[in-house]
C-alpha cells in the first residue's frame, strides 16, 4: 500500500519519475492511481518523505497468484556499429537451468529484456527454451543504471507476480539484484552454485563458512525467490534454433531526472594483465607447489603451446604468481573450460567450487590424497617441476 502524507507540499518532483504515470497532482497534493505499481520511484524522489510504502508481511501474503520462473538478460558491448550490444553468455547458461525449473514447476520460463534499441534478441533467447520475452525498449535504457533499471524491474514484478528470478553473479547482476530485493522486501541468495525445486520451492545452494560447507536455503514465505548464480557454473544447453518465444512489449514512461549517477566518460582499458579466463576453453593452472614466480612461468609457455591461458589458485595469487584477474575459485572467477590441467594445487574446497564444472580435469600433485584427485578425470602423482617441462617439450616437438 503507498500513502502520501499531509508533510506533501505539491512540487511536483514526484510525477514525472512515475514509470507508468501513476501520479496526479489534485488540490496541490500527490495522488496514486490504479497504474501504481509500489516500484518506489517516487519515494526516491520526495525532498520532505511525504511517500511511504508498506508492503504486506510475507507470513501473511497470499502467494498462489505468483507463477513463472524468471531470467533477468544482460546485455555486453561489443565494439561493434552494427550490433553493439550482444547477450551475456551467463544469461544462456540461466535460461538453460531455468527451462529445467520450469518444467518441474509446470510454468513459463520468462525472459526480461533491458535496452534502448531491440536487435532481435527474442530469436536467441526463444533457442535457449524462453517461452515468453517481456521487453521493455526506451532510450534511457542505453546503458545499465541502478535507478533506472531496478525501477523497471520493480514495476515488472509488481505487475506480473513471477514466482522465481534469476540474475547472472555479475557486477550488473550484483548490483541490480539486491536493489531490487530491498524494494520488494524479499530475500536473495547470492552466488548460487546449484538449483532445485523441493516442494514446489526454490532450493538455493551456495558455499559458506570460506567455502567449507555448502547452504541449502529455502524461501517458503516470499515471493518472488531471488537468487544470484554465478557464471561459468551451469551448464549451458543446446539451443533450438527456430523456437520463437511469445514478446510482450512493455511501455515505461522513464524520466533523466530518476537517475542518481550520470556516468562523464567511459574507457575501454586493453590491458594484458586482465585477461579474462571466464570464457576460455584451455586454463592451464598453478598453485603454491609451483614455489616461486619464476618456475610459474613456465606454465606460461605450456599455455601459449595449448592455446589456453593460465589460472592460479588463491594461494598463488597471495605469493605475487600471478594477478587477481587469474584466480580461479570461491574468491575469484569460476572457469568451465574444455579442458583444465592442475600444477601444483592441492584442491581446497574453495578452489574446486570454482572449476570442478570443466569438462577434462588433468591433475598433478606429489600428494596422493590431494583432494584435487577427487574431481580430475586423470591424476597423476609425481612432481610439477619435472613433468611440466617433460611436456612443454613433448608439445613442441609434436608442433615441429
Amino acid at each position: 500500500m503507498i500513502e502520501v502524507s499531509k508533510k506533501c507540499i505539491g512540487c511536483s518532483k514526484c510525477v514525472p519519475v512515475c514509470p507508468f504515470a501513476a501520479i496526479n497532482m489534485i488540490d496541490r497534493k500527490a495522488v496514486m492511481n490504479e497504474a501504481c505499481t509500489l516500484c518506489g520511484a517516487c519515494v526516491q524522489v520526495c525532498p520532505v518523505q511525504a511517500i511511504t510504502i508498506t508492503r504486506e508481511e510475507g507470513a501473511s501474503r497470499d502467494l498462489s497468484g505468483y507463477k513463472g520462473v524468471w531470467v533477468y538478460v544482460e546485455l555486453s558491448e561489443t565494439g561493434d556499429k552494427t550490433h553493439p550490444k550482444k547477450i551475456k553468455q551467463v544469461t544462456f547458461e540461466l535460461l538453460s537451468a531455468g527451462r529445467r525449473l520450469a518444467d518441474e514447476l509446470g510454468e513459463e520460463l520468462c525472459a526480461v529484456l533491458m535496452t534502448d534499441k531491440d536487435q532481435n534478441y527474442a530469436k536467441e533467447l526463444g533457442a535457449y527454451g524462453a517461452d515468453k520475452v517481456y521487453m521493455v525498449e526506451h532510450d534511457e535504457l542505453f546503458e545499465y543504471n541502478t535507478d533506472i533499471f531496478s525501477t523497471v524491474m520493480v514495476s515488472l514484478v509488481t505487475r506480473h507476480k513471477p514466482s522465481v528470478i534469476l540474475y547472472g553473479a555479475t557486477i550488473q547482476g550484483r548490483d541490480l539484484a539486491p536493489r531490487v530485493a530491498s524494494t520488494l522486501y524479499v530475500g536473495l541468495t547470492a552466488d548460487c552454485t546449484a538449483l532445485a525445486i523441493k516442494d514446489g520451492l526454490l532450493l538455493q545452494s551456495r558455499p559458506a563458512f570460506g567455502g567449507n560447507i555448502m547452504a541449502d536455503i529455502l524461501a517458503p514465505n516470499s515471493r518472488p525467490q531471488m537468487a544470484t548464480v554465478r557464471p561459468n557454473v551451469m551448464k549451458m544447453g543446446e539451443p533450438v534454433h527456430g523456437r520463437s518465444p511469445l514478446v510482450v512489449r512493455e511501455s515505461a514512461k522513464l524520466d533523466r531526472s530518476l537517475r542518481r549517477v550520470k556516468v562523464l566518460e567511459r574507457k575501454i582499458a586493453h590491458d594484458a594483465a586482465a585477461v579474462k579466463i571466464e570464457n576460455a576453453n584451455i586454463i592451464v593452472s598453478g598453485g603454491r607447489g609451483m614455489k616461486t614466480k619464476d618456475k610459474f612461468k613456465q606454465l606460461e609457455e605450456l599455455s601459449k603451446l595449448l592455446g589456453g591461458v593460465v589460472g592460479a589458485s588463491r594461494a598463488a595469487v597471495d605469493l605475487g604468481f600471478k594477478e587477481k584477474t587469474h584466480q580461479v575459485g570461491q574468491s575469484g572467477t569460476t572457469v568451465s573450460p574444455k579442458l583444465y590441467l592442475s600444477f601444483g594445487i592441492s584442491g581446497a574446497v574453495q578452489h574446486i567450487v570454482g572449476m570442478k564444472a570443466s569438462d577434462v580435469i588433468i591433475a598433478v600433485n606429489k600428494d596422493p590424497n590431494a583432494p584435487i584427485f577427487n574431481v580430475a578425470k586423470y591424476g597423476i602423482v609425481g612432481d610439477a617441476h619435472e613433468i611440466v617441462p617433460k611436456l612443454t617439450e613433448a608439445l613442441k616437438k609434436l608442433k615441429k
